[in-house]
């Protein structure tokens, strides 16, 4: 039996369950929901966002690419009667365009949380109830060993969870569970034959 097994064996379940392990890394530990992007379920581990942990996302704007990017997959969360709860965005969330998406009015939640402190409580309160679908969390300044915590609670959770974060933490550490960096880019076709 390996080391780490044996260390496994030897702590209480709930602990081990909850222990974060460099080789579970990308590894969906539960549900996915897919992202309505064929092309990116195809890249994420077991084809979709994974539920019951932490997913950062990492963009260079707030407030911009993170709705086109969520979008599909948080309207699957309100079909399926979730609530998507919104912690401390930067800007007000604009209805129109969240309906457009294809999100439910009634099945969404804003949390106003001025603070680093207050969103990251918020969100942690929140998570523990495991009652929302998903999640949305701008947590631009969180430190490692708060995303780590966070990442904890939501363990063995049903919901998704995404900390919105901006790009230039990609070189620092992270517990999270996935990671992705979402760019904007400009399509461009030519008529020219």
């Amino acid at each position: 039996m390996s080391s780490r097994a044996s260390v496994c064996l030897a702590l209480p379940t709930t602990v081990a369950q909850a222990m974060w392990r460099g080789d579970a890394l990308a590894a969906p530990s539960g549900q996915v929901v897919r992202s309505g992007w064929e092309l990116l379920d195809a890249e994420l581990p077991g084809g979709g966002w994974p539920c019951g942990s932490l997913t950062e996302v990492l963009s260079p704007q707030p407030a911009l690419l993170e709705w086109r990017l969520l979008g599909g997959a948080l309207s699957r969360v309100t079909a399926d009667g979730g609530v998507v709860v919104l912690v401390g965005p930067p800007k007000p969330p604009f209805l129109p365009g969240l309906l457009q998406l294809g999100l439910a009015a009634k099945q969404l939640v804003w949390v106003q949380a001025d603070t680093p402190s207050q969103r990251l409580w918020a969100t942690e309160q929140l998570v523990q109830t495991d009652t929302a679908g998903a999640f949305l969390t701008w947590l631009p300044q969180a430190r490692p060993e708060q995303l780590r915590r966070l990442h904890s609670r939501l363990q063995g959770g049903r919901a998704l969870c995404f900390a919105l974060r901006p790009d230039g933490v990609r070189s620092e550490s992270s517990p999270s569970a996935l990671r992705v960096l979402a760019q904007s880019c400009l399509l461009y076709t030519s008529d020219a034959a």
